[in-house]
């Protein structure tokens, strides 16, 4: 029979305590998910702040569809003065609407590798735990791909050196998805400037909920007066409680992504009232000192109850504190029993994570209060026991 593989594949899935499956959510906030008219403690949302929460006012007079590519007649004005207060933010020449994360990862980096004669004479050079969506851009890239070591200088700087490409892109995260830490943004800008080298970072997880008025892993560099990464990409669907994502990078070489990055020619450009409404929430969250610092709290007492009760979590200072348990079918059986105790959480397993580093994904957010988290750290103790 053709096709046989599937259901060989989900079987094996299913054997290895690996399969996925969606859960329909009847309604969420940052603090609570109600699944199956069962109300949970959510501590699965990246709603950092806690503005999915929040209304925002809907003008009748919005149009809700861009009906065509940004090419065709999709690029309206409500689109183009997002970009604007991005490129204003930080200090870029130029911005790029993606109507998700995942798509402006990949398709940058498959299109400023298109050439294939200058390809030849290119490298990528990833961190080994960045997201899904970087890995597959420069896989279907027509550029080597040069992984190194988590957070690794010594690694990254000896790939380098041994490296004898011309054009060579370093790429890493702000905020680490599964881990929660950060990387090391002043070092790999230094690193790229002795290799003659670009730097390409994606803040999907730092940006709205890091730095003094929300700007993010980058933000601090600003304050300093330090450059900036050639391209940097931001997402909406994080801090921002909303979706879609921009890419901000040069004059140049955002025209350049209009001419070769084929995932923004051929799809419907980002919603006009998307747009919009994102716009009036980043006005919003340039101000949120209050929920930062209520996040920055709720983050400093999770971490202080953790060590407390011997809960080995990975070092990060962020929302994100992952309890890596190993073994897949183990972390299911403790998100299981914590869900028993109403807190709902997420196994996170392999091909997500390495293998034998199946961990609980714990996000902490502005919208949990102080018994929240103490519930929490008591269902843990005994989930994982």
């Amino acid at each position: 029979m053709p096709f046989e593989f599937i259901n060989t594949h989900l079987q094996a899935r299913k054997q290895d305590a690996l399969l996925r499956n969606r859960h329909t959510v009847q309604s969420a906030t940052a603090r609570t998910i109600t699944i199956n008219d069962v109300t949970y403690l959510n501590f699965a949302s990246n709603d950092y702040l806690g503005f999915g929460d929040c209304a925002l006012n809907l003008e009748q007079s919005q149009i809700l569809g861009s009906h065509s590519s940004p090419l065709v007649t999709g690029y309206q004005a409500q689109q183009q003065q997002l970009e604007h207060y991005l490129c204003e933010q930080f200090g870029y020449g130029a911005g790029m609407l993606f109507s998700s994360g995942f798509s402006a990862n990949s398709s940058v980096i498959k299109a400023l590798f298109q050439d294939k004669t200058a390809a030849q004479n290119s490298a990528i050079f990833q961190d080994k735990l960045n997201h899904a969506s970087l890995i597959d851009g420069a896989m279907h890239s027509n550029a080597a791909l040069v992984r190194f070591n988590h957070n690794d200088l010594n690694h990254l700087r000896s790939r380098l050196e041994k490296s004898k490409a011309k054009n060579k892109l370093i790429i890493s995260e702000g905020v680490f998805s599964m881990d929660g830490d950060t990387a090391p943004l002043k070092e790999l800008l230094a690193l790229a400037k002795a290799h003659n080298a670009w730097l390409m970072i994606d803040d999907a997880h730092g940006f709205g909920a890091l730095g003094k008025t929300g700007l993010g892993s980058c933000e601090v560099l600003l304050d300093e007066g330090l450059a900036l990464p050639e391209v940097l990409v931001i997402t909406f669907g994080k801090a921002v409680a909303s979706s879609g994502a921009c890419v901000l990078a040069s004059k140049e070489l955002i025209n350049y992504m209009l001419q070769f990055n084929r995932d923004y020619t051929y799809s419907t450009a980002m919603s006009p009232l998307m747009a919009s409404l994102t716009l009036s929430r980043l006005k919003t969250i340039k101000t949120a000192t209050n929920k930062r610092e209520q996040l920055n709290s709720n983050i400093a007492l999770f971490k202080q109850l953790a060590k407390t009760h011997s809960l080995a979590v990975m070092e990060s200072n962020t929302a994100i504190q992952p309890i890596v348990l190993g073994c897949a079918e183990q972390t299911l059986k403790a998100a299981e029993k914590l869900k028993k105790h109403g807190v709902w959480l997420s196994a996170i397993r392999p091909p997500t994570v390495a293998h034998n580093t199946a961990r609980l994904r714990i996000t902490l957010t502005a919208a949990h209060t102080q018994a929240d988290i103490i519930t929490l750290i008591k269902h843990l103790k005994g989930a994982i026991a």
